[in-house]
C-alpha cells in the first residue's frame, strides 16, 4: 500500500503503527523517523504539491485539520478524487483513536487496537503518578510570542499539563487555541513559563525576549528562572510523540516523582 503523509503528526502516527516503510513520501515538515529523510517532499503541511501527489498515485493520502488552514487540501483532494482520510486530534483520547482509525485504513485494525491501548496504558501510568502530586504548579504554554498565542482547555498541552502533575493556566478557556494580552499573564503570574513557539527550532527560542516584556519582570516565574524552553514537536504536534515532551516535563517538574517513570518509544 502506497501512502503520502502532508502533516508531520500523522507521519509520526505511521511510525508509531509500525507502517512507515509504506510511505512513499511527506510534506516538507516530517523529519521524525529518521527514515523519512530520503523520501520525497510534497511542500510545507500549509501548501502542499497536489499535482505532485497525484502524480506518485497514492492509494491513502493521511491528511489533517491540525493546523488552521489545511482545509484547502481537503478540498482538493476531494476535487481530485484522491483516496485519503482526514484526522482531527484535539486530545489524546482522539490521538489514540487515530491510531485505530489508521490501522482501519491500512489493513491492520488489530496493530491499530493494541497500539491504541498501548497509548493508554501509557497515559494511566502517569495519571496514576499525577493523582498522588498535591501541589501542582501552575503553566503559561506559549505558541506564539507576537501576539501571544497559548493552548486553551480543548487542546492536549492541558492534558499533558494535568499528567505532569501541573496545570494550564488557561484549561477553563474552553477554545483550543486562546490569544491572550501580556497584561492578563502578569494577572494570572504563572508559576512556569513552556515556551514552545510552532515551526520555530529550540536552539532559536529566546527566554529573553520574555524577560523584557512590559512588566514580565515580576512574574513569579521569570524572578525563579522558571522558564523551559521546549522542544517543539514533542509538544505541538498530535501524535503519540506527546509521551516524549511529557516524561520530560514531568521529570522536569517532580523529578522525585516520576523518577522511576520509564517510557520507551520505538520507531
Amino acid at each position: 500500500m502506497k501512502i503520502i503523509s502532508i502533516c508531520p503528526s500523522n507521519t509520526e502516527l505511521c511510525a508509531y503503527l509500525g507502517i512507515q516503510d509504506r510511505l512513499i513520501a511527506v510534506d516538507d515538515y516530517s523529519d521524525w523517523p529518521q527514515s523519512v529523510a530520503s523520501l520525497p517532499r510534497v511542500g510545507p503541511d500549509l501548501s502542499i504539491n497536489m499535482d505532485m501527489v497525484q502524480g506518485l498515485q497514492p492509494d491513502l493520502v493521511l491528511a489533517s485539520l491540525s493546523v488552521p488552514g489545511m482545509e484547502k487540501n481537503i478540498t482538493e483532494l476531494e476535487k481530485r478524487n484522491i483516496p485519503h482520510i482526514v484526522l482531527n486530534p484535539q486530545s489524546l483520547m482522539d490521538i489514540a483513536n487515530d491510531l485505530r482509525t489508521l490501522g482501519r485504513a491500512v489493513g491492520e485494525a488489530a496493530r491499530g487496537e493494541d497500539k491504541a491501548a498501548e497509548f493508554l496504558q501509557i497515559i494511566e501510568r502517569f495519571q496514576a503518578i499525577s493523582d498522588t502530586i498535591t501541589n501542582k504548579p501552575s503553566l503559561y504554554w506559549e505558541w506564539w510570542p507576537n501576539p501571544l498565542f497559548s493552548p486553551g482547555g480543548i487542546n492536549w498541552l492541558t492534558e499533558i499539563s494535568r499528567l505532569a502533575g501541573a496545570y494550564n493556566l488557561l484549561e477553563d478557556i474552553e477554545l483550543a487555541s486562546v490569544q491572550v494580552k501580556p497584561e492578563e499573564i502578569i494577572q494570572l503570574n504563572p508559576d512556569f513559563i513552556c515556551l514552545a513557539w510552532v515551526g520555530v527550532p529550540e536552539e532559536k527560542i529566546k527566554p529573553d525576549l520574555v524577560k523584557k516584556r512590559n512588566g514580565w519582570a515580576e512574574l513569579d516565574a521569570v524572578k525563579k528562572d522558571n522558564i523551559l524552553v521546549l522542544e517543539e514537536p514533542l509538544y505541538c504536534r498530535p501524535s503519540p510523540r506527546l509521551i516524549e515532551g511529557l516524561i520530560k516535563l514531568a521529570k522536569n517538574l517532580h523529578p522525585k516523582e516520576y523518577m522511576d517513570l520509564e517510557i520507551h518509544m520505538s520507531a
